[in-house]
C-alpha cells in the first residue's frame, strides 16, 4: 500500500483533526449559496469565479514560499484537479441564476450518490448494492424538490453537472494524495486553473468585469477567503487521512447547511415538498456510503488502488 506523507500532527490526532476540517469545510460551503445568490445582483457569474480564485491565487502565492512549498511539483495532478472543480463551480454559479439557494446546495449535495458511479467509469470500481439503492433514493427526492420534469429549471440541470464534477474531483484528489503530493500545491494549482480559465471565458464573451455594488465586492472577498481559499485547501489536507467514500459522507452536511442558512439569513420560503425531498437525497447520501457487496464481483485490488476504500 503506498502510505500517505506524514504531517507534522500525531499520528492519533490526524483522523479527528482531518474529520473536524471536513465539517468545517462543509459549513463553510453550505452557508454560502445564499451568499452567492446575493453577489450575483451585482456581479457576473463567470467573473465572480474568477475574482474569488485570483484573490485565493494570490494568497496563496505568498504563503507557499513561507512554509517552502513547491508551486509547480505535479503540475499535472493540479491542472487534472483544476479543471473538474472549474467545472464544479461555473455550472454552479451560473445555476444559481435560475434556481433556490436551497435547491443548489441540495442537488450539490448529490455528488456523493455519484463518487461510487464515477468510481467504476475512472478506476473500474464495481459499484455496492447499497450504492444503487441511494441513488434511486437521491433521484426520488431530486423529484419532490424540483417538482417533477414539469417544474424543473435550466438552472438545477445545469447545477447537477456540478455535482457530478464534485465527485470526479474528490476521486482524482484522492489518488493524488495516495501518491504523495502535497495538498498546498496542489490548491495553488487548482485555484490557478480556475483563476485563469475564468477571466479567459470573460474575454472571450465580452462579459462585464465591472462590480455594481460595495456588497456585492466584499461578499466577493469572503467567498474568496472561506469558502474558496481556507475549505478546498482544508478538503485536500483531510483527504491525506480520510479516505473518499467517508470524506464525501462528512461533506454530504453540505446541503444540509446550505438548506438551513438559505431557509433562516437567506429569507427563502419553506416547503414541506422540499424538505421532504431534500431529507430523502440527504438519506441517500448517508446510505451511499454503507458498507456492502458490490453488485457484481471485481478482481480484486490492493487497497492502494482502491479509490473509494471506506
Amino acid at each position: 500500500m503506498i502510505k500517505r506523507k506524514q504531517l507534522d500532527l500525531q499520528p492519533k490526532s490526524r483522523p479527528l483533526w482531518a474529520n473536524i476540517g471536513l465539517f468545517y469545510a462543509a459549513a463553510v460551503w453550505g452557508s454560502t449559496f445564499f451568499v452567492v445568490k446575493r453577489t450575483l445582483n451585482g456581479i457576473d457569474p463567470v467573473i465572480l469565479v474568477a475574482y474569488r480564485f485570483i484573490i485565493a491565487t494570490a494568497i496563496l502565492a505568498v504563503v507557499l514560499p513561507i512554509f517552502k512549498k513547491p508551486f509547480w511539483k505535479d503540475f499535472k495532478s493540479g491542472i487534472i484537479l483544476g479543471i473538474f472543480l472549474w467545472i464544479l463551480y461555473l455550472t454552479q454559479t451560473i445555476g444559481m441564476k435560475y434556481t433556490s439557494a436551497a435547491n443548489s446546495g441540495l442537488i450539490t449535495g448529490l455528488f456523493v450518490a455519484f463518487v461510487p458511479f464515477m468510481a467504476i467509469i475512472l478506476f473500474k470500481n464495481i459499484p455496492s448494492k447499497m450504492a444503487i439503492l441511494a441513488t434511486l433514493i437521491a433521484i426520488a427526492g431530486l423529484w419532490l424538490l424540483t417538482g417533477g420534469l414539469t417544474q424543473v429549471n435550466i438552472g438545477d440541470i445545469i447545477t447537477l453537472i456540478s455535482a457530478i464534477a464534485y465527485a470526479v474531483h474528490i476521486l482524482f484528489a484522492d489518488k493524488f494524495l495516495r501518491q504523495g503530493a502535497d495538498p498546498y500545491t496542489l490548491s495553488f494549482q487548482q485555484f490557478l486553473f480556475i483563476a485563469v480559465a475564468s477571466l479567459l471565458t470573460g474575454l472571450i464573451f465580452h462579459l462585464p468585469f465591472t462590480i455594481s455594488s460595495s456588497e456585492a465586492l466584499w461578499m466577493m472577498i469572503f467567498l474568496a477567503i472561506f469558502p474558496s481559499l481556507t475549505a478546498f485547501s482544508i478538503q485536500l489536507i483531510a483527504q491525506r487521512w480520510i479516505p473518499p467514500i467517508r470524506a464525501s459522507l462528512i461533506l454530504a452536511f453540505e446541503p444540509v447547511f446550505a438548506v438551513i442558512f438559505a431557509w433562516t439569513l437567506g429569507g427563502e420560503s419553506y416547503s414541506f415538498n422540499k424538505a421532504f425531498g431534500g431529507l430523502l437525497i440527504f438519506t441517500a447520501l448517508l446510505i451511499s456510503g454503507i458498507p456492502s457487496k458490490p453488485i457484481i464481483k471485481a478482481n480484486k485490488k490492493a487497497p492502494a488502488e482502491n479509490p473509494t476504500e471506506a
